[in-house]
């Protein structure tokens, strides 16, 4: 299941996703001190392009939170609501139901995902 999901995950919404975080990578990298950040959405980017059989394990101190609030600001809550709705739309059908759980993971992550790590 973990292939065909990955599969259909990208055929119908990862490589969206995919090419957002390194959009907001590649923005992060202009400046030197944006670097660690564009990194690590190059890091997350490889995550929504195939995100089934991985888990994403929260943690974090002091940094990653300013770095949160900083990315939410920028760029978290147009990226979270666009996997909110992309995972309510696939859970309209019962098949859609594992991609759109997919989404709403993807949409956590697109919140605070300095301090996550992909397992």
């Amino acid at each position: 299941m973990t292939t065909l999901g990955n599969i259909l995950w990208f055929l119908f919404g990862g490589l969206i996703g995919g090419l957002a975080w390194t959009l907001a990578g590649c923005l992060w990298c202009i400046t030197i001190v944006g670097i660690p950040v564009g990194r690590q959405c190059f890091k997350f980017a490889r995550l929504a392009f195939f995100p089934f059989g991985k888990k994403i394990v929260y943690g974090g101190g002091g940094f990653s939170f300013l770095i949160n609030l900083i990315w939410v600001a920028l760029f978290g809550l147009e990226m979270a609501a666009g996997y909110v709705v992309l995972g309510c739309l696939w859970c309209v059908t019962i098949l859609g139901i594992p991609i759109g759980r997919q989404c709403f993971k993807m949409a956590k992550l697109a919140l605070m995902p300095f301090g996550a790590a992909v397992m």
